[in-house]
């Protein structure tokens, strides 16, 4: 028996959930698709108003995009865990980094998930207690590109995602790192 909240099912209240995305149509989408699973939804689409949500509410469940405007994810990720260590909390991004994952459940989440991800593999996330050791160990190394990717990634937490000090760490033009942080990451 674990102490998460229960899923919905026909004969509790609807649990809560905030979504905090950016993108409206992806927000509007996935909450409405949440809602016929049987959640509560509040939405927001930057940190602060999702926190603002939270602070009058704490939500039993919470996914977050990782890349927002003005504060990011994780920001919002550390301040929901503090508000409510029971809520459960998935990040969900187009940025994927094993960076950003591992800070990710160092903040508090339960759970990360890499964009495109559907509203069935976002509850199975949320329903999630543990880990699961049977997952197969990739048969090849990252490719170049994506450890690069990687060690970007790893450099930019290390200096609490400041550009300019990432770049001279990483011993490269601002611009360069720049433009190398506005791609999307490559896929494995």
């Amino acid at each position: 028996m674990t102490d998460t909240p229960p899923l919905p099912s026909a004969d509790t209240d609807a649990p809560t959930l905030l979504l905090v995305d950016d993108d409206e149509v992806f927000r509007r989408t996935l909450g409405r698709a949440l809602e016929r699973r049987g959640f509560a939804v509040s939405v927001a689409e930057d940190a602060e108003s999702g926190y603002a949500l939270a602070a009058q509410e704490p939500p039993e469940y919470a996914v977050v995009d990782l890349k927002l405007p003005g504060d990011s994810g994780l920001t919002l990720v550390e301040r929901l865990h503090a508000l409510g260590a029971d809520t459960r909390i998935v990040v969900l991004t187009g940025y994927a980094s094993i960076a950003t994952a591992v800070e990710a459940i160092k903040l508090g989440a339960t759970h990360y998930l890499a964009k495109p991800a559907n509203a069935d593999e976002v509850v199975a996330a949320l329903a999630r207690s543990g880990g699961d050791a049977s997952i197969p160990v990739a048969d090849n190394p990252l490719s170049v590109d994506r450890l690069e990717w990687e060690h970007i990634q790893k450099v930019l937490a290390d200096h609490d995602n400041n550009i300019s000090a990432t770049a001279r760490a990483l011993k490269m033009h601002r611009r360069t790192l720049q433009r190398k942080l506005a791609k999307r990451p490559v896929r494995e």
